[in-house]
C-alpha cells in the first residue's frame, strides 16, 4: 500500500515498490545548542540553510522539530515550516510531542504533511489522531505504549496493530499510517538492530504497511556513525522497512540509493546513473571554473 504525502507542488509516494523515502533528519535542534539560540532569537538563517543542503544531498521529505524548553513552540513551528516550505518543495514531516504545536504546524502547512508521531498509548492516540484526521494527514506511529519500548518484536506489533485499528475508527486509512518499528542504539544493547529487522519482517508480513524509523538511533555513543547508519539502511530496507528520518551524508545517501537499485525499485538503475552524470557534470563544471 502507498503512503502519498505532498508539498506545495511536489508529490512523494512512499510504499514497498517504490525507492526508499529519505527524510532528512537535520533540522532539529536537539543537542545543537548554536542552533537552539539562533531559533531562540528568531533567526531562522540556519534552517533554510539545512533544508537547501539536504534538498541537494537527495533527501526525499525533510523532518521539522522545534522542540527548545521554555520556547512558544506552536509559533516557533510556524515560522520554521513557512521558512523551510520557501526554500525547498519537498514534503514536510511536522515533528512534535506538543499538541499544540502539531495543530500549528498543520494549519499552515501547504500540502499534505507527516505527523510525528503517535504512541500506543490511549491517552496520545485520542489526542493526536483526531488531528492527523482534520488535517488530512498521515502519521507514524512508534510500536510502544504505557509500558515503554517493547523488548520482543512480537511486543512491538502488537502495539502497531493497535495504532492501525485505532486510527482506522478514527477515519484514517490503513496507508496513512506509518509504523515505526523502533531503532535502538546497538552501543547498549548488541542484540538491538536484530530486534529492529525482526519486528520490521513481522510488522510487513502482518500489517503490510509502510515503515518508517530513526536510522541514527543505531549508532548513538558509537565512532564512526555514518557507516554504522549506512551499513544499517540496506539491511533494514531488504527487511521491508521503506523510509527513514536519517542523516543525508553521502555515505548513507548511496548506500540507500544502491539498495533501491539492488532490491528491483530502481529499474534498469535509472536512478542510480542519472545521479552519476548529474555528479560528474557537477565536477567538470567546477574543475572547469577559474
Amino acid at each position: 500500500m502507498d503512503t502519498v504525502l505532498r508539498s506545495r507542488s511536489k508529490t512523494v509516494t512512499i510504499g514497498a515498490e517504490r525507492p526508499f523515502c529519505i527524510i532528512g533528519e537535520r533540522i532539529n535542534p536537539t543537542g545543537r545548542k548554536k542552533f537552539a539560540e539562533e531559533l531562540r532569537g528568531g533567526d531562522l538563517s540556519t534552517v533554510t540553510l539545512d533544508a537547501l543542503a539536504q534538498a541537494q544531498a537527495g533527501a526525499d521529505m525533510v523532518d521539522v522539530n522545534a522542540g527548545i524548553p521554555l520556547v512558544d513552540e506552536p509559533e516557533l513551528l510556524k515560522s520554521m515550516l513557512r521558512a523551510v516550505q520557501d526554500a525547498v518543495d519537498l514534503p514536510i514531516c511536522i515533528d512534535s510531542s506538543v499538541i499544540e504545536a502539531l495543530e500549528a504546524g498543520l494549519s499552515v502547512y501547504e500540502g499534505r504533511a507527516l505527523v510525528n508521531s503517535v504512541t500506543a498509548e490511549d491517552e496520545r492516540l485520542e489526542e493526536i489522531l483526531p488531528l492527523v484526521a482534520k488535517y488530512d494527514a498521515a502519521v507514524i506511529g512508534l510500536a510502544n505504549d504505557e509500558t515503554g519500548i517493547p523488548e520482543t518484536p512480537e511486543k512491538r506489533l502488537e502495539c502497531a496493530r493497535k495504532i492501525v485499528g485505532v486510527a482506522n475508527d478514527h477515519g484514517i486509512a490503513t496507508e496513512d499510517v506509518i509504523i515505526d518499528p523502533l531503532a535502538m542504539t546497538v552501543g547498549a544493547a548488541t542484540d538491538a538492530v536484530t530486534i529492529t529487522l525482526a519486528t520490521i519482517s513481522l510488522i510487513r508480513d502482518e500489517l503490510g504497511v509502510n515503515m518508517c524509523l530513526g536510522a541514527s538511533n543505531v549508532s548513538f555513543g558509537l565512532p564512526q556513525r555514518h557507516a554504522l547508519n549506512a551499513g544499517f539502511l540496506p539491511m533494514a530496507m531488504a527487511a521491508g522497512l521503506t523510509g527513514a528520518i536519517m542523516s543525508t551524508a553521502e555515505v548513507c545517501v548511496q548506500a540507500v540509493r544502491a539498495s533501491d537499485l539492488l532490491l528491483g525499485h530502481d529499474p534498469w538503475g535509472g536512478s542510480w546513473i542519472a545521479a552519476h552524470r548529474a555528479r560528474q557534470a557537477a565536477q567538470q563544471e567546477a574543475a572547469a571554473s577559474p
